[in-house]
């Protein structure tokens, strides 16, 4: 008797836990934001949201208001789209709100590197040393010459000016884009003995052209790994690549190389330091190599194509960039050798800075994620006040409750090349409801999660799109072609891609 009055006591407590795991038991409670958790047990809108996140959000928020409670796949999701609220959460302490418990889970899940404690601190005063300041301008004149690698250095002496080539325009941005980043941040080839410097740039644009491919591959399946969602076989090619990467990415073949950075150098040698095994470090540098180039090549794609879709915008992004050139002494022009756009440079050039801005603007949808470690209080603009759970999580969805906002930018899906600058060239404020906005725009994150490679990203894509306006023709092989949609199954993970490629055309300006 005493046996069966324990076996139902403990299927009793199992099916307690279970129907608690499932969310059947979970009550709003006094304060806290309006509650959803969907009708599929522990699923909740996990399905729903996994399909076009941005849909599912704008039509939450029209059912409940700004604040609101969602069950996606066991976990608690309170979304905040009050952009008032925002500086508030970004700014919120660690030991309330963490972004990094979530952002290990994903680095664990996509790239298999496990994060040590002293993992923030040392990617955060590495970016700081070489990739703002000095250390950027450093980078930039080695992203420079990568650019002449890649781009310039087959230009004829202008002979075949007339004579088209014809690519895939996305496929050409994000090419070019990460193999140029991947080579300035991972380095070069080595020259093997005297006069070999040209087999060694050959061997670059192979090799690199060759880890694009591969990288490729696993980028079109990363939305999915990141969710779990892989069936079996793709699963398997994702380890797959996941190997390859840890295996041409490794710290011994990277010390291999020629004019590796310090970005990469020091960060490595703060792991050894901090007792990281080679395996794991290995890891390490292939996420590296995708938060620093997943984003910029994308990017780079739509800006070009928005200019191309609006000549105005383009003439006058173009004036800008050939004023600039012209202004440093420097001169396009056949047979002449390739020119060197410095950070300066770059730094004049706001017209170009509102078209990436704008660009940013229309198709970069981070999620912003923060960890609830202890109850804590939120007062919205609006003077109510919420209390998130601890244990649940909080986040910001910046591109519709502030990029696409119609309140805070006026018809917000078009493309407005100068929508973030004054005529004067400085930049514009931005109100809603007569009162001025801290965040107006958040392809980069806030707070102490903002990406800390932003002014290196904006070099990189700002280099090339300055190299082929000032060194190229360009237009579109269909000028009536419509900008193609956005991939839905990208939501939250940077910058948004295209359903499909579109046809472009380039050829020498001289």
């Amino acid at each position: 008797m005493v046996l069966w009055v324990t076996l139902l006591c403990t299927l009793v407590s199992l099916l307690l836990s279970g129907l608690y795991v499932l969310g059947v038991f979970r009550r709003q409670r006094p304060n806290e934001p309006p509650l959803d958790k969907g009708t599929i047990p522990w699923l909740g809108y996990l399905l729903e949201f996994r399909k076009d996140s941005s849909e599912f959000l704008k039509r939450m928020q029209r059912k409940h208001g700004d604040v609101f409670t969602v069950l996606i796949g066991g976990r608690y999701f309170t979304f905040v789209m009050d952009p008032f609220c925002f500086g508030t959460i970004v700014k919120e302490s660690r030991s309330k709100l963490d972004f990094r418990t979530s952002a290990a889970q994903l680095v664990v899940q996509v790239f298999g590197y496990k994060p040590i404690e002293a993992n923030h601190s040392i990617v955060h005063g590495s970016s700081l040393k070489h990739l703002m300041g000095d250390g950027l301008t450093v980078l930039t004149q080695a992203t420079m010459e990568s650019f002449w690698k890649l781009l310039l250095f087959n230009l004829s002496s202008g002979e075949e000016k007339q004579v088209w080539q014809e690519e895939n325009l996305f496929h050409y941005c994000y090419n070019i884009v990460f193999r140029a980043g991947y080579l300035a941040l991972y380095g070069t080839e080595p020259p093997r003995g005297a006069g070999n410097k040209e087999k060694a740039e050959e061997q670059d644009r192979l090799h690199s052209n060759q880890l694009f491919q591969e990288f490729r591959k696993y980028d079109r399946l990363f939305p999915r790994l990141a969710f779990a969602m892989l069936p079996p076989k793709e699963k398997r090619e994702a380890e797959r690549l996941k190997r390859h990467f840890w295996n041409m990415l490794s710290v011994k073949k990277a010390w291999q190389k020629d004019n590796i950075s310090g970005w990469i150098s020091d960060q490595d040698r703060l792991l050894v330091e901090n007792g990281v095994p080679e395996y794991m470090r290995d890891r390490f540098m292939f996420m590296l190599l995708w938060a620093s180039q997943g984003n910029t090549g994308p990017t780079a794609f739509w800006l070009l194509l928005y200019l191309l879709k609006h000549p105005e915008a383009l003439k006058a992004v173009r004036d800008e960039v050939d004023k600039v050139l012209k202004e440093s002494g420097q001169e396009v022009k056949a047979g002449s050798p390739p020119v060197t756009i410095t950070r300066d440079m770059l730094n004049q050039t706001p017209l170009l800075d509102s078209a990436l801005e704008e660009t940013l603007r229309l198709v970069a949808a981070p999620m912003l994620v923060r960890a609830v470690l202890e109850d804590t209080s939120l007062r919205t603009s609006s003077g109510t006040e919420f209390t998130f759970r601890k244990g649940d999580s909080v986040a910001l969805f910046p591109h519709i409750s502030v990029q696409m906002n119609p309140e805070i930018h006026e018809e917000p899906h078009k493309f407005k090349y100068n929508r973030f600058v004054n005529p004067d060239g400085t930049k514009k404020d931005f109100y809603r409801n007569g009162k001025k906005l801290k965040f107006v725009n958040m392809p980069w994150g806030a707070g102490v999660s903002i990406c800390p490679g932003r002014f290196f990203a904006t070099a990189e894509m700002k280099l090339f799109v300055f190299l082929m306006l000032s060194h190229f023709d360009l237009e579109l092989v269909n000028e009536e072609e419509e900008i193609p949609a956005i991939d839905v199954s990208r939501w939250g993970f940077g910058t948004m891609q295209p359903v499909r490629d579109v046809r472009f055309r380039y050829r020498p300006r001289f």
